[in-house]
């Protein structure tokens, strides 16, 4: 049985399973309906021009595990930021792990899309904010919209700053075949309050995962979020990321992506702006091999005066991986006085690497400054030869090219601990060794 044909009988079953509200039932059959009616993307589709899922769906998924699974914290410590105090949400194949977990209602409610979803305290929240900025019309975000049911749910209240950072964590332990996990995140920010977030998707064996996320941030006014996206999976693992994010006056979100590993990761980062001042970044490593690919469309949407963007995109692609980058900067008539910058500079290290790199900015305000740049290139020998006549090696040289290359998004971690960690990650992706493996 295909996978569409599997989601469409699953559905069903689901829906009986799942004790919803009608408005709620009502998403998720609307939803459904759009996602039985376009299927997965093609190449034919323009947003996926250079990335097939062909391959990925040959994949026997099971759409829900058929039985809960427990890992030990032991083994699967070093994906954590332990070096400080966190709040943890952790899924096991889709089921929140209370074991692995630290989550709080003081004061801040960092707790489980399940409870948002199906407890009445929370409806009025969920009617205001569940599934209000993701795109109706993308299939894969609606897929994923039927089948919302568990995810990290988190509302930092008016004027409050978290005393830690927030870590959501999905494991996936390999006890199917082919597993298929949806989970679904909200994260509402109210106004003056500064949130940081770390998410990770992380395989724990070599059996085949396809993960499609998604994740709605409401920043209300003069709010502060930093959200980290660490994607370093096994080349059998395959993530489909999709966040959405609404900006209210004077706030500022900052969405940093490193691109590690994983079979084909797809990154749908969506930035809409709702109010005047605001700043949004967007900013991501990819350092990939083999013949695994890296996707990442971004979209920013101004649409009121006084704002600001910037995206900065660094990649490093060997062997025979494939990057691809489609950044679109949407300004309308009304958006005067925008600042929105992107960039994407790549290197290919070896002749079979490929990148597609497509920038585009459609403007409709007259007072503007807008710009965008790609370069692909390979290392610079001059910068080679005078590093090796200096007495470095020929490895290292490299390596020290490229962490320069990638400098400027690394100085964008906020978290020192975490600046530290993905520091000696990258290090070791370009063949330099460290002290342990993340």
């Amino acid at each position: 049985m295909e996978l569409k044909e599997k989601l469409i009988a699953s559905f069903m079953a689901f829906e009986e399973q799942v004790d919803v509200n009608a408005d709620l039932h009502d998403i998720r059959t609307s939803a459904f309906k759009n996602f039985e009616a376009k299927g997965f993307p093609t190449k034919k589709d323009e947003a996926w021009k250079y990335t097939s899922l062909n391959a990925l769906l040959k994949n026997d998924f099971s759409v829900f595990p058929k039985h809960e699974n427990t890992i030990e914290f032991a083994d699967v410590k070093k994906y954590f930021l332990h070096e400080i105090d966190t709040y943890k949400v952790v899924f096991i194949d889709g089921v929140f792990s209370s074991f692995l977990s630290s989550t709080t209602h003081d004061g801040v409610d960092v707790c489980l899309m399940s409870s948002a979803l199906n407890k009445p305290k929370y409806k009025m929240i969920i009617d205001e904010y569940f599934n209000k900025i993701a795109n109706k019309d993308e299939s894969l975000t609606s897929l994923n919209t039927a089948f919302a049911s568990e995810g990290a749910y988190i509302n930092i209240p008016k004027s409050k700053v978290t005393d830690k950072p927030v870590e959501i964590m999905y494991f996936s332990t390999g006890s199917e075949a082919a597993l298929m996990l949806q989970p679904r995140n909200l994260i509402i920010v109210g106004e003056n309050s500064h949130v940081q977030i770390i998410e990770r998707h992380q395989s724990l064996n070599d059996n085949a995962v396809l993960t499609n996320s998604v994740t709605e941030i409401f920043a209300q006014k003069r709010a502060i979020v930093d959200y980290y996206k660490i994607q370093n999976d096994n080349h059998f693992a395959s993530l489909i990321d999709n966040t959405y994010v609404s900006q209210q006056q004077e706030s500022h979100v900052h969405v940093n992506t490193f691109s590690f590993g994983g079979n084909l990761t797809r990154n749908n980062l969506n930035f809409y702006h709702k109010g005047e001042r605001i700043e949004s970044h967007l900013n991501g490593i990819t350092i990939i091999g083999e013949k695994q690919h890296v996707d990442h469309y971004t979209l920013v949407h101004h649409a009121q005066p006084n704002c600001e963007s910037f995206q900065d995109y660094k990649g490093i692609f060997s062997d025979n991986s494939t990057g691809v980058f489609n950044g679109k900067i949407y300004v309308e008539k009304e958006a005067q006085k925008t600042n929105a910058f992107q960039k994407s500079n790549n290197i290919l290290l070896s002749d079979k690497a490929t990148i597609n790199a497509k920038p585009q900015l459609e403007i409709f305000a007259d007072d503007v400054k807008c710009s965008h740049g790609c370069t692909i290139g390979q290392l610079d020998d001059t910068a080679m030869f005078y590093m090796q006549s200096r007495g470095i090696p020929k490895k290292e040289a490299k390596a020290l090219l490229m962490y320069a290359f990638s400098n400027a998004v690394i100085e964008s971690i906020k978290i020192p601990e975490l600046k530290q960690r993905i520091t000696k990650l990258i290090a070791t992706k370009l063949g330099v060794k460290i002290g342990f493996d993340l």
